[in-house]
């Protein structure tokens, strides 16, 4: 991209290389000098940095000894305390000396070994006639490498979706030599060399724009001395070859760059500033410096890490952020952390849960770390509490995931601990240890546990097994993640699942569910849709059926041959299939893709029924996202109710599954007898998966339910869990917690021709914090059982804090521990949500009051800030990192500086090149002058862009937006702010009164002028007209006060200033009436809002609206009734009718409005225009068919129709309707 800030390094040098024998030459490094850009081409340049320099010099000038034999490096040999990152450095000048020549061939391909691993050249030669000389072109094909020189870290869970990638991709490579040989008696000498690499990458399609990144090289040949000379050096040990090497990135954190000396007293202290900080609410401003404490913990061995916890596990606070982020040491130092724990003792089990989850997840997959996590599976500590116990289970099988995404084929010996215990677990017949060892082989997703999870599956297990329904459904599930990986046994085993008639249903749709994680090809397809025609079970046909339509209709490149095999099969499918009843099981997808940024999200739900149940067995719900070539599987929830489906076999005979009334009332009395359930069985079960790996499942026993009702039962006394609650609350509590977490850290490297690790990273790590401050009392004190608190009140004072604020980092360059320059995003999203008030209860009177203090000050509830920047930092200068905007002018001195330090470069525009700007800064607030507070939303963004089309630019530059909380001007001096609810009986004072009376004489004029500009022609109209409009129906009823709602500003001893709303009821003989009134309470005011609702017995619903000065400047109406007369279809009928409105409520009706005809075209409506009743609105639905309805709406010009649109219904409708139907109007909604 044109006129952008860069960033970059450039070292020049001299080389000398000395022969030492035929095939072994010495290199020696002279004239060094380092340096770094940051800015823009054209106004800044390169500027030396000494001290670097120096450093580098210092370990390039000792002798680098390496083999080279028919133009290729071998062995490459340095002194011990030569770093891997020069030795590399070396690798690249090296680089120039690996080529092929062939004299017999102009162009020819070979597979070779170099400094990008061994990859495929293409060569190209060319003799120039006059001098002899040749010019050999070199071209390597990074994407034919068999092995590169590239490493994936934090990627294993996130599937690889090469079809995404035949899209678009992320990342594109070019690399290209260019040697100019001079023919010699020896062979040829190299006299000049050029090497060009450029690499572009993008956060989504590079189709759409990219950053850049190119590395040149070029070597000179000066002069060339044949004496002899003796070459001095001392011990030399072995780096490797030509192949770049790879350094042990972890604590090279490219975002971010310190002195690493002496790490243990600064990570001590950045933990006790961070702890205090962050004390009581979340300082943004601190929260990246938990970047920096990960690091410093990645240089601590075992033994500082050790130290640390003696300093800190005294300190609460200390002590939870220490565990909360030592667990991202990831290697073998936390293993061995966690295991002194465990043995010692002296952390909690909540403790353990926690830090072994993150610490097993965030470890390093290599077989060495596998092997050592074993261990506990085998600690008693890891037993004695079962959510550890679960927990240490699940994420050894997730570290074995990890482990087989980096090491093919994956060794059994991996997952053979868990292999042992699902054995061990069907052995004994526990159904317990069963359900666990299965979900951790699902979670391990090892190809070779399909002959042990096939034990537990009827009818393709090898000897017969009866395990429990929820254990042959976990074994089902066990198989979705080996899907991928073994797709074709999978497909066979879940195949003969599903054509196994005599299984519960509900596991022949899992098998289905799982068979189509395999993407199974046409052929299979097709067999399916045979099978489904002859299927008896229409819970089985709904399910499958509409998955296969919804697969039909996906978009997301991983199905784009699926869907094509799934859109036949649905058709020939539908004309059986098309209208089963969603009173049946059901599988959704929804997903979207867009190829410009090779983003898209997928969500799934599936609903398991049985024909004997009308709660689903199971319902899971999980999504999908899809980025830049991956599939990351987000959060899964699922509910297994097998407790409830036991309670519910049994329902009795008045239950006919059309939920209706009499269903309801069914549903009721079985629940009422769910203490007949077995103890030794869950009434529900519950998981939780990330990134497709379960990491929490629980039961939910009857003796848990049990505890829970006795502790909140009036008849509890003290020593339940609710009255000690009460006791702390009355004495005051003060409970605060933080947790950083590192959401994740995904990281791809690369080597380059310069010898320079080229990396691109994503941080994304949160920090959540909640703070409680709370003090109760009640009057008078509860002495004997906590039912003593219905004729209390109970006052409570509360303050705290809840939040979090997010950061997350794209950072694209080149990272050593020694410099680092490339792009990185920034970005930060904190929420803040202070509370303080306080509250009084009572309920005894029905009353609820809530005091809130005035907004004094700006409150920034949300915000959302990023900018992109060249960065360059460099060990020796840290005071001196730079981080310029990418964008010219992205920021102004005003908007932003970079905190950590670093100068921030600002070009001056007007010497670049002119471009498209976009700069939108807005502001809008929504205030009350009675309350004196507001609600803001401010952004501000900064674009500036050359082609419109690239979606690069929509995020490149600076971001701002923010929700606040804002103080107001207001009309009186604002104290506290009170709200109230009232419930309880009250008397009807006169001046009420007279506003109803009031409102009845409007209402009957307003409904007789609705009557008369209505259309007369109406189906159902004669029907209405017939009875006693409800507005008139009240009589000299008297109303009744159903509660009191007050929100008021109140100020000292001043009359308090706000709205005041309450809601009446007057009983009626086959009518409900209700009348909202609310009122405005202040001075010279006399604003009111009055709305009459009616719901008669005749399925008929009205409401009637007022407002303005005394409720008479503004009116609309609303009707909606049900109709079947005699000879017709039924019908649905509902309208609004509006007298006068404010002009903004028609202008946005207007703006609305002109939408409707295109929008309406969209979905398949035919359009009539026609002159309609003004100021109305109205829709028809009338049932067409058993299984369609016609929809009519009536606009003022114009009216839009649909015909047949198809409405599955319950098989029991078409009964539901003449069993609850007269010869008029119908009695319920229910069968709509």
């Amino acid at each position: 991209m044109p006129n952008q800030a860069e960033s970059g390094v450039r070292i020049t040098c001299k080389v000398k290389i000395t022969g030492v024998s035929t095939q072994t030459f010495v290199l020696k490094v002279s004239n060094l000098l380092f340096e770094e850009f940051n800015g823009f081409p054209g106004k800044n340049s390169f500027i030396p940095s000494p001290k670097l320099t120096q450093r580098i010099a210092d370990q390039l000038a000792k002798p680098f000894m390496f083999d080279y034999a028919s133009g290729h490096v071998g062995d490459i040999r340095a002194s011990a305390e030569v770093s891997d990152t020069v030795v590399n450095i070396v690798r690249g000048i090296l680089g120039f000396f690996q080529i092929t020549v062939k004299t017999t061939q102009k162009i020819y391909e070979l597979e070779e070994v170099g400094i990008h691993g061994k990859c495929q050249s293409n060569y190209v030669t060319e003799e120039n006639m006059e001098t002899k000389d040749l010019t050999i072109t070199q071209v390597v094909d990074l994407d034919r490498c068999k092995e590169k020189a590239a490493i994936y870290r934090g990627m294993a869970t996130a599937v690889l979706d090469q079809v995404s990638k035949q899209r678009g991709d992320s990342v594109a490579s070019t690399v290209r030599y260019v040697y100019t040989v001079k023919p010699t008696a020896e062979g040829g000498l190299i006299t000049r060399a050029h090497g060009l690499e450029r690499q572009f990458f993008s956060p989504f399609n590079v189709k759409g724009g990219s950053f850049k990144m190119q590395a040149t090289k070029e070597i000179v040949l000066l002069h060339a001395i044949d004496t002899e000379r003796a070459v001095m050096f001392g011990a030399v040990e072995s780096k490797g070859n030509l192949v770049y090497k790879f350094v042990n990135a972890k604590a090279n954190v490219p975002i971010m760059m310190q002195n690493l000396d002496t790490p243990v007293p600064k990570a001590m202290e950045l933990i006790k500033h961070l702890a205090e900080a962050n004390k009581y609410q979340i300082d943004s401003a601190t929260t990246e410096d938990t970047i920096k404490v990960y690091q410093l913990l990645r240089v601590i061995p075992y033994e500082g890490l050790e130290e640390i916890w003696k300093q800190l596990a005294g300190n609460e606070e200390y002590r939870r952020w220490f565990l909360d982020m030592v667990v991202e040491v990831g290697d073998a130092r936390i293993l061995k952390f966690l295991e002194m724990r465990f043995h010692a003792g002296d952390v909690s089990a909540s403790e353990a849960v926690q830090a072994l989850t993150l610490s097993m997840n965030h470890l390093n997959p290599i077989p060495e770390l596998v092997e050592m996590a074993k261990m506990f599976l085998n600690i008693p500590f890891c037993k004695s509490n079962t959510y550890l116990w679960h927990t240490a289970v699940l994420s050894y099988g997730s570290l074995v995931y990890k482990h087989c995404a980096y090491y093919t084929p994956c060794p059994v010996a991996a997952v053979q601990p868990l292999l042992d215990m699902a054995t061990q677990g069907l052995k004994n017949g526990s159904e317990a240890d069963m359900v666990l060892t299965l979900k951790a082989l699902g979670n391990a997703g090892h190809p070779g546990s399909i002959k042990t999870i096939m034990r537990f599956l009827p009818g393709v297990a090898a000897t017969p097994v009866n395990v429990p329904p929820r254990v042959l459904s976990t074994a089902v599930q066990s198989m979705r993640l080996i899907a991928a990986r073994d797709p074709q046994r999978v497909q066979d085993i879940t195949m003969a699942l599903f054509m196994e008639k005599n299984l519960p249903v509900e596991i022949r749709m899992l098998a289905f569910m799982i068979l189509f994680d395999t993407k199974p090809p046409m052929a299979l397809v097709s067999t399916l849709t045979t099978h489904l025609q002859m299927e008896k079970d229409l819970h089985v046909v709904s399910f499958a059926f509409s998955y296969l339509k919804s697969f039909a209709r996906s978009r997301t490149p991983d199905n784009q041959y699926l869907s094509t095999a799934c859109n036949l099969a649905v058709k020939i499918l539908a004309p059986k299939y098309g209208r089963v009843s969603y009173h049946y099981s059901k599988a959704m997808r929804m997903d979207w893709f867009n190829d410009d940024f090779l983003i898209g999200t997928a969500a799934e739900v599936f609903m398991l029924r049985s024909a004997t149940n009308i709660f689903p067995t199971e319902i899971m719900m999980k999504g999908k996202l899809f980025f830049i070539g991956r599939i990351l599987q987000l959060l899964e929830l699922g509910i297994r109710a097998e407790g409830i489906k036991d309670l519910f076999s049994t329902i009795n005979p008045g239950f006919n599954g059309d939920v209706d009334f009499t269903d309801l009332r069914s549903v009721l009395n079985v629940l009422q007898n769910w203490d007949v359930l077995p103890n030794d069985k869950p009434v529900l079960s519950a998981y939780a998966r990330a990134s497709g790996q379960e990491w929490f499942f629980a039961d939910m026993s009857k003796e848990f339910l049990q505890n829970i009702i006795r502790a909140v039962s009036p008849a509890a006394g003290k020593g339940s869990l609710l009255w000690e609650v009460i006791e702390n609350l009355q004495k005051g509590i003060s409970w605060h917690k933080t947790k950083p977490f590192l959401i994740f850290e995904a990281r791809y490297y690369q080597a380059t021709t310069l010898g320079l690790p080229l990396e691109i990273s994503k941080y994304y790590q949160s920090v959540n914090g909640i703070t409680v401050n709370a003090k109760a009392a009640v009057t008078p004190p509860v002495t004997e059982h906590l039912g003593q608190l219905l004729n209390s009140e109970i006052s409570l004072e509360t303050d705290g804090f809840i939040g979090y604020t997010k950061d997350f980092w794209v950072f694209y360059g080149i990272n050593t521990e020694l410099f680092q320059c490339g792009s990185e995003l920034k970005s930060k999203m904190p929420i803040a949500i202070p509370w303080k008030f306080s509250a009084k209860i009572n309920v005894r009177e029905r009353k609820f009051e809530l005091d809130f203090p005035a907004c004094k000050k700006e409150i920034e509830i949300i915000s959302v800030s990023s900018n992109v920047y060249a960065v360059s930092r460099n060990i020796e200068e840290l005071d001196k990192a730079k981080m310029t905007p990418m964008i010219p002018k992205a920021i102004d001195a005003n908007d932003e500086v970079a905190h950590t330090g670093p100068s921030v470069v600002t070009p001056e525009s007007d010497q670049m090149m002119k471009s498209n700007s976009w700069h939108p800064l807005t502001k809008m607030c929504a205030e009350s002058n009675i309350y004196g507070a507001g609600l803001c939303v401010e952004s501000e963004l900064r674009r500036e862009y050359y082609h419109e089309e690239y979606p690069l630019y929509y995020f490149l530059g600076y971001t701002h937006m923010a929700l606040k909380v804002s103080p107001a001007h207001a009309i009186k001096a604002v104290d506290k702010i009170h709200f109230e609810v009232n419930a309880g009986p009250s008397t009807l004072q006169m001046s009420t009164q007279q506003l109803l009376e009031s409102l009845r004489s409007l209402s009957k004029a307003a409904t007789q002028q609705i009557r008369l500009s209505s259309d007369s022609a109406s189906s159902a109209r004669g029907s209405h007209q017939s009875e006693p409009d409800s507005f008139l129906e009240v009589g000299d009823s008297t109303p009744e006060a159903v509660f009191n709602v007050k929100a008021f500003a109140l100020s000292g001893n001043e009359k308090p200033q706000g709205y005041d709303a309450a809601v009446y009821y007057t009983p009626e003989a086959n009518v409900k009436n209700t009348q909202l009134i609310v009122s405005q309470a202040g001075e010279d005011t006399n604003w009111k809002m009055c709305m009459d609702t009616t719901v008669s017995a005749h399925a008929e619903a009205k409401a009637h609206i007022r407002w303005g000065a005394e409720c008479q400047s503004y009116e609309m109406s609303m009707r909606a009734a049900t109709a079947h007369l005699p000879g017709s279809m039924p019908t649905f009928k509902a309208k609004v009718h509006w007298t006068k409105i404010p002009e903004t409520m028609a202008e946005l009706g207007r703006r609305v409005g002109s939408y409707i005809p295109g929008v309406a075209l969209l979905l398949g409506f035919n359009q009539q225009h026609e002159s309609n009743v003004d100021q109305e609105v109205s829709a028809s639905v009338v049932v067409a068919s058993g299984d369609s309805v016609d929809l009519k709406i009536r606009f003022p010009q114009y009216t839009v129709y649909h015909n047949s649109i198809p409405v599955p219904l319950p098989p029991a409708s078409s009964l539901g309707f003449q069993l609850y139907t007269t010869n008029t109007t119908i009695d319920g909604f229910g069968h709509f």
